[in-house]
Parts: C-alpha cells; sequence; structure tokens
C-alpha cells in the first residue's frame, strides 16, 4: 500500500457499491457530535446511499431530520443508511430510481412530500464520473448520460421541490474540486462540476432571501465512485498528492453540510466550503 493508505481494488459498475470497498468508508458519522440544530426537518439527498450522502443524511438523522433517500441501486447500501437513520430514532424513506430521468424525480419528491408533508433541505449529491483517456473518447451518449446525472438531475429536484420549499429552507449542491482545478481525463464530470458553481451562485441570487442556496466542492475523499472510476493502480494513491497525504473520508465532510443546512450558516448563501486536504483554491 503506498501513501495515500488504501489498497488497490476495482470495481465495474457506476456508481459503485460501499459495500465491496475495502476499507470500508467511514461514513456513519459515530464520532459526530449533535445538537438539535435540524430538529423535526425533512431532508432529501440524492446519492445519499453511500459515501457523502450517507454521512451527510447520518449526520442531518443525528441532528433531527427525517431523511430522504434517492439513490440509483444500490439496494444494499441504500438499506444500511435507512437502518442507521432509524437508529437515530428518526424517519428515513428510501427511494430508488434514475435522477438524470425528470419524470423519476418528480415522482420521488411527490412521494416524499405524501410522507413527510415539506422539504426543508435539499442536498443534490449524486454523480457519476468516467476516465476518458482521449476526448474522442466522449460519445455523445455518455456525454449526455453525465450531463443528465450531474447537472440536470439537479434542475429536475430544484423544479420539483421547489414547490413544497418555504421561506428559511435550504438547497446544497455538491460540486468538486475539479471545477477549479480541472482534470484532464474527466472533461465532463469536471464541466458538470463547474456548471453546479454557477448554477449554486445564481439560484442563490434568485431565491434569496427566501431559500439560502450554497455548495459543498469536495477534494479527494474515499467514496464508492472511486474503485468504480479508476484503475486500482491509481486507487492505491488517491489522495496521496495533498497537504495531508491522504483522501478524505466522507464524515470528515459531514459537518459541512450540517452547517450549511442550519442556521449556523444564516448568512451564507451563493458560497462554497472546500474539504480537500489542503489544496487551495483562489476563486
Amino acid at each position: 500500500m503506498s501513501k495515500g493508505g488504501k489498497p488497490p481494488q476495482e470495481q465495474n459498475r457506476q456508481p459503485g457499491q460501499e459495500s465491496k470497498m475495502t476499507p470500508a468508508p467511514e461514513s456513519k458519522a459515530r464520532q459526530y457530535k449533535a445538537a438539535d440544530k435540524l430538529k423535526d426537518k425533512k431532508a432529501v439527498i440524492t446519492g445519499g446511499d453511500s459515501g457523502i450522502g450517507k454521512a451527510a443524511a447520518i449526520a442531518f438523522a443525528k441532528e433531527g431530520a427525517d431523511c430522504a433517500i434517492i439513490y440509483l441501486n444500490e439496494h444494499k447500501d441504500a438499506e444500511e443508511t435507512k437502518k442507521l437513520i432509524e437508529e437515530t430514532g428518526r424517519k428515513a424513506i428510501i427511494i430508488a430510481g434514475d435522477v438524470g430521468d425528470s419524470s423519476f424525480c418528480k415522482q420521488a419528491i411527490e412521494q416524499v412530500v405524501d410522507q413527510f408533508g415539506r422539504i426543508d433541505i435539499l442536498v443534490n449529491n449524486a454523480a457519476e464520473q468516467h476516465i476518458r483517456e482521449k476526448i474522442s473518447d466522449i460519445t455523445d451518449n455518455s456525454l449526455l448520460r453525465v450531463f443528465k446525472t450531474n447537472i440536470f438531475s439537479h434542475f429536475y429536484m430544484i423544479r420539483e421541490a421547489l414547490e413544497s420549499m418555504h421561506p428559511g429552507s435550504v438547497i446544497i449542491n455538491t460540486t468538486s474540486i475539479t471545477a477549479y482545478q480541472g482534470h484532464p481525463q474527466l472533461l465532463d464530470y469536471a464541466a458538470t462540476k463547474g456548471a453546479i458553481v454557477a448554477l449554486t451562485r445564481s439560484l442563490a441570487a434568485r431565491l434569496g432571501p427566501d431559500i439560502r442556496v450554497n455548495a459543498v466542492a469536495p477534494g479527494p475523499i474515499w467514496t464508492p465512485l472511486i474503485p468504480a472510476s479508476f484503475p486500482e493502480e491509481k486507487v492505491e494513491k488517491f489522495g496521496a498528492n495533498t497537504i495531508l497525504g491522504r483522501p478524505g473520508e466522507p464524515d470528515e465532510l459531514a459537518p459541512c453540510y450540517v452547517f450549511l443546512a442550519s442556521d449556523d450558516s444564516s448568512y451564507m448563501t451563493g458560497q462554497v466550503l472546500h474539504p480537500n486536504g489542503g489544496r487551495i483554491i483562489n476563486s
């Protein structure tokens, strides 16, 4: 095992399964100390079955929120997340489907509102990425697929959820360090993440002051997307080039989402937090 701290491994399909990772990501918020910051709030988290979304959902639940988890088809991971949320005493809904499909997003939001009555927090977190060695490897279909999952879904979820949100509600989008630094093998992914930054800033201006809109731009984080995206030799070195010399764990990002979801960030909108292991972002 090289610096970076993870053994070499690969998964052969996106977005990856947490249950097959070695070691498993730290995403159960075991060390998180709650203070009722989200008491009785209703949250929707896309990509909430594993990784960053899972860690945020469990931290939300510990803070008193009921959570709806939207995920693609990682049923085992989603059931585990549901169980962990319910162990906090909060309600959990899991809904499987493709957030790149506008009709599914509409149905999912309707199901959440039917059971929860409203939406206080929307976290747009679902994403996919695929290594492409040449621009010509990015086909029309693959380009559309990545954009549908990573940015169209934000528009779909926001459009549907806004009807059940109210003044004081919040939207949190997951962008990426690649939006600021780029990535030579993830051109389409980086482009969608840049679009999320622009969407966050524009939507904050559009919805303010009633609804706050912010984002989180993670650096290298140990989630199922990593072994599902990179060859095992790159996974082994993943995160080694940060100041901290390792990838972050989802649990280390969960407090960012709690902060942006709570009144602790009441004077922040249109902003992006950068938990990235020490990389300097000058924009």
